[in-house]
C-alpha cells in the first residue's frame, strides 16, 4: 500500500520559513515525482511544486518561484517543501503526492490530474 505522510505545517508570521516534509512507502521512490499541492477553503487546489526523484526536474507554480524550494532525499524516501518569506496568501492546507514518471513520458509539472497517490494534508497558516 503506497502510503504519503505529509509533516512540517504550522502558524508562521508572514515573512518566515517553513519546511514541509513528505514520506512515502509502499512504492518505488526513484520512478516517481512528487508534487505539493495546497488549498485554501473555497478555493481550488493548485498545484506548488514537483520534483522528479530520479533526474531533479522540478516544476514550480509562479507565484512560489524564488520563494519556495523542492528538494528529495532518496536514502530516506523523502521530498521537502522549503518554504520561506511566507505571504498570508500561502495559507491552505498542502498534500504531496506520487506520479508515477520513469519510463512515463510525462513532464514534472502541477497538474493534480497527473497524480495517483496521495497524502493527507498539512495545515500551513501565515499570518499578518
Amino acid at each position: 500500500e503506497v502510503q504519503l505522510q505529509a509533516s512540517g505545517g504550522g502558524l508562521v508570521q508572514a515573512g518566515g520559513s517553513l519546511r514541509l516534509s513528505c514520506a512515502a512507502s509502499g512504492l518505488t521512490f526513484d520512478d516517481y515525482a512528487i508534487g505539493w499541492f495546497r488549498q485554501d477553503p473555497g478555493k481550488e487546489r493548485e498545484g506548488v511544486s514537483s520534483i522528479s526523484t530520479s533526474d531533479g526536474s522540478t516544476y514550480y507554480a509562479d507565484s512560489v518561484k524564488g520563494r519556495f524550494a523542492i528538494s528529495s532525499d532518496n536514502a530516506k524516501n523523502t521530498v521537502y517543501l522549503h518554504m520561506s518569506s511566507l505571504k498570508p496568501e500561502d495559507t491552505g492546507v498542502y498534500y504531496c503526492a506520487a506520479m508515477w514518471y520513469v519510463g512515463s513520458g510525462r513532464v514534472v509539472g502541477g497538474d493534480e490530474a497527473d497524480m495517483e497517490h496521495w497524502g493527507q494534508g498539512t495545515l500551513v497558516t501565515v499570518s499578518s
